[in-house]
């Protein structure tokens, strides 16, 4: 099993930056990819970006791209998610999720971290 903690949110005015981090602990010498979901007030977790180990690749939902970018550090077992330029519609709860193959569902969850943008 896998344990991610995410550290990183807070409160930013629109147009604003934050940074948030998620450290994998337990099983890590197996990975495929680490994500962000995140899940506003009444709607559904969504899916935000993701980190790919194997080549170090990238991928982002249409909402975020340009705006958010991911990256990790193999070597601390911790993903980045840079959020620049957030909108209000940003606010939500940001989950880190992990998944050992691509196969496979998102196995290992955090606890989310609450990102709330003020217009």
């Amino acid at each position: 099993q896998v344990r991610l903690v995410e550290s990183g949110g807070g409160l930013v005015q629109a147009g604003g930056s934050l940074r948030l981090s998620c450290t994998a602990s337990g099983r890590t010498f197996i990975r495929y990819a680490m994500a962000w979901f995140r899940q506003a007030p009444g709607k559904e977790r969504e899916f935000v970006a993701a980190f790919l180990w194997p080549g170090n690749n990238r991928r982002y939902a249409d909402s975020v791209k340009d705006r958010f970018t991911i990256s990790g550090d193999s070597a601390k077992n911790t993903v980045y998610l840079q959020m620049n330029s957030l909108k209000p519609e940003d606010t939500a709860v940001y989950y880190c999720a992990e998944k050992r193959a691509p196969a496979v569902d998102w196995g290992s969850w955090g606890q989310g971290t609450q990102v709330t943008v003020s217009s």
